[in-house]
């Protein structure tokens, strides 16, 4: 089902991000894909994804992501949008910090037959005002530890 296969895709560079892999998530996005980091940074082309990736890496320890696929829809037979929630475990811990949990979109690109990363947006769980749903989203992610 093609479904799963953008599921595939956004599990791999959530693997690849937890593998401290610069290469292998970089090469899931399309050449010129464009990234919105959690901090509202950009990253446009898959060159600057790599080498932002192993910067990030090498500069301290990231925290693990543990994510969860909302929804897969398809635009047309060749581009899907993905939408996820992820939370993040701390280095050396073992329970998500609630106050980096985000909401993540991928839009997928089939490029010569295989699905690639053009779009993706890392955006906080701020839930400003609404403690409510935070602690409910941080419950729902730790289920799946």
């Amino acid at each position: 089902m093609i479904a799963n296969e953008i599921e595939s895709l956004y599990h791999g560079v959530l693997g690849a991000w937890n593998n401290r892999s610069a290469e292998n998530m970089a090469a899931l996005f399309a050449d010129n894909a464009n990234v919105v980091g959690f901090d509202g940074s950009t990253m446009n082309g898959r060159a600057e994804i790599e080498s932002t990736m192993r910067q990030i890496f090498a500069d301290h320890p990231t925290a693990a992501y543990v994510g969860k696929v909302r929804e897969v829809r398809f635009l047309s037979p060749d581009v899907a949008v993905l939408r996820a929630v992820v939370g993040m475990i701390p280095p050396g811990k073992s329970d998500i910090n609630p106050a980096v949990n985000a909401i993540q979109t991928l839009v997928a690109l089939k490029e010569n037959g295989e699905w690639r990363v053009t779009v993706y947006q890392n955006t906080p769980a701020a839930f400003h005002g609404r403690p409510e749903m935070s602690a409910a989203l941080t419950e729902e992610l730790r289920a799946l530890l």
